[in-house]
């Protein structure tokens, strides 16, 4: 297999997954390796080089959540959760232990591949130094002006809106949970006062987004937290 090609370790427990993954991911241009316990993926992820982890929570031997725990114990490594858990405070509660994605089985392989690039777009840039314009449609955040516009004409942000769009910048692409929303823009005691980040994630779509009611920029992932797309 050709070295330079980004690899992925699965790991999953359920032998038919896995084959369906080693196809879609093989035949996309990745690097396949593949764990069927959380024991063999650990090894694996401390032994291997690896662009990328995908996760299942229902492991045999370990609960998916403790997998991820131990994982950031070293490795900042991005992980995407592919779980059977459908609750919102599953999803949550694994984003919060330092997932960065998730998707619910059954899942949609080409949602999957969008979202492996997506991450995989946002490693290769995240290193050394914070890109200072993020761009996409018509949405332009400068960085180092401080200046946000939509179509080339300057929105005026509050101190506190401009906070939370350049915390959703920094996580392009990827969910970012309410308590994690709150934490960096409110500060921790304010960890569980969702009605604020409502009320302000409300406004900035008033004023970043065509439609406020079907956002093309700022989306909603129910229950859990949002995502600023990248394309």
């Amino acid at each position: 297999m050709a070295e330079n090609l980004p690899s992925i370790l699965v790991i999953e427990d359920e032998l038919p997954i896995r084959r369906f993954l080693r196809t879609a991911l093989v035949n996309h241009g990745y690097q396949f390796l593949e764990a069927g316990t959380a024991k063999e993926g650990l090894a694996l992820a401390s032994t291997r080089q690896l662009d990328l982890i995908i996760l299942d929570l229902g492991l045999p031997d370990l609960d998916g959540l403790e997998v991820i725990h131990q994982l950031r114990e070293w490795t900042l490594l991005p992980i995407i959760i592919l779980s059977a858990r459908g609750q919102e405070s599953d999803k949550v509660t694994a984003l919060d232990a330092g997932a960065d994605d998730y998707l619910t089985k059954p899942f949609s392989v080409s949602e999957l591949l969008a979202r492996i690039r997506v991450i995989l777009r946002h490693a290769a840039r995240v290193p050394e130094k914070e890109e200072p314009l993020f761009v996409v449609g018509n949405l332009q955040v400068d960085l180092s002006k401080r200046q946000v516009s939509i179509g080339g004409n300057e929105i005026h942000l509050t101190p506190i809106e401009y906070k939370l769009l350049t915390t959703l910048v920094r996580y392009a692409g990827k969910v970012v949970t309410h308590r994690q929303l709150l934490k960096v823009v409110w500060g921790p005691a304010y960890a569980d006062e969702s009605q604020y980040l409502r009320v302000y994630m409300t406004q900035l779509r008033h004023k970043l987004e065509i439609d406020p009611a079907r956002p093309r920029y700022l989306t909603t992932e129910l229950g859990v937290g949002y995502r600023l797309k990248t394309d």
